[in-house]
């Protein structure tokens, strides 16, 4: 059994597969209610859940309930009301909220495990007990990732057929690192872009590098695509940024690139973007932080540099831009590599294995 905060596709797809679905309003912690006003309305949102899960749990006569993110309160009330065992999935990283993770931690501690996507998720939890309740069970991946032919995608989006395209793949954010691919493209050697043909004094052509932005902001805001774009006029580079908005299509985004960028400027937990590109079969360059290295291993399915650092990436995309071979081995490894170790079967497994375990309970 389900419940959903809102009707839509997952829903549908749930109650075809025979899966009863609850709608109702769910109590969530977003970071623009960490404050005195916003906690409170969302522990009165958490005991609204605890009275309507809690009742429907028990009239299901459900045996657990798992808190599929930690940012969503219902399922610890829900569980408590009803008197079950409680599985809280922790996807996020809480660095930047550091004044309320001790309290919150606490919180979360409180469930009988605690499954954490990644390894540097489940380090959040290190001392006073946090890691006897932690589990790492890594996603899965939720589609298959294929990519379109390069010709066609390109022509898609309107891309030269002779560029070096780099793309990032995910929603315009602050800390995503879209605006670290476009500062790189100003950096040596990306910034040179000679003309077509013999370079005068035996100078190397290079074909022109693109970023290619495929995303879009939070409720649609239209500021973050405006921002890249001003940076990027800035830097005199705006003929070498693309930003086509959301594409329900990731297979073209993924066809027209040479390699896909993971820029992002903060650890990000276990991000879907470098998991599905290396799935299906592109050259991932990635920040060496968060889970990250757990998705690729440097030099061997990956490349992974420093974060926040325009002039490393730069550094990487040119020595990527120069080796097409390692590009196409590097992406042959990571498909390979990653569709076995994230596969969802191996998924489903440990969750089970996962719920076996609480329900026995100590022993």
């Amino acid at each position: 059994m389900v419940a959903l905060p809102e009707e839509g596709p997952l829903a549908g797809e749930l109650r075809a597969g025979g899966i009863l679905v609850l709608v109702r309003p769910l109590a969530v912690l977003r970071r623009a209610l960490a404050t005195p006003r916003g906690l409170a309305g969302v522990a009165r949102a958490a005991g609204a859940d605890a009275r309507a899960l809690g009742r429907f749990a028990r009239e299901q006569g459900v045996a657990l309930v798992h808190s599929n993110t930690s940012v969503t309160l219902g399922g610890a009330a829900a569980a408590r009301a009803a008197g079950v065992s409680h599985v809280w999935h922790v996807r996020e990283s809480y660095e930047d909220l550091a004044r309320l993770w001790p309290a919150y931690r606490r919180v979360l501690m409180t469930a009988a495990a605690l499954p954490c996507v990644s390894a540097a998720v489940a380090a959040q939890f290190a001392g006073a007990g946090g890691r006897a309740r932690t589990r790492l069970l890594h996603d899965g991946l939720a589609m298959e990732p294929c990519r379109a032919p390069r010709a066609a995608a390109r022509a898609a989006l309107g891309l030269p057929a002779d560029a070096f395209v780099v793309a990032v793949a995910g929603r315009l954010s602050a800390w995503k690192g879209q605006d670290v691919l476009v500062r790189a493209l100003a950096h040596a050697p990306l910034s040179e872009v000679p003309a077509r043909g013999s370079p005068p004094g035996g100078r190397r052509a290079y074909p022109p590098t693109v970023a290619l932005l495929a995303g879009d902001a939070w409720a649609r805001d239209p500021r973050p695509a405006a921002d890249l774009r001003a940076l990027a006029a800035r830097l005199g580079v705006a003929d070498r940024v693309a930003l086509p908005g959301f594409r329900e299509d990731v297979e073209t985004v993924y066809g027209a690139a040479d390699v896909v960028a993971v820029p992002s400027t903060r650890p990000d937990p276990l991000p879907n973007a470098a998991l599905e590109a290396a799935a299906a079969g592109c050259c991932v360059v990635a920040c060496d932080h968060g889970g990250l290295p757990e998705i690729l291993r440097d030099g061997a399915t990956g490349v992974l540099i420093a974060p926040d650092d325009p002039a490393a990436l730069a550094r990487a995309l040119a020595a990527l831009r120069d080796a097409p071979a390692r590009r196409e081995a590097l992406g042959t490894a990571a498909a390979r590599d990653v569709r076995a170790r994230f596969a969802p079967d191996r998924l489903g497994e440990a969750v089970q294995a996962l719920y076996d375990e609480v329900l026995r309970g100590p022993g």
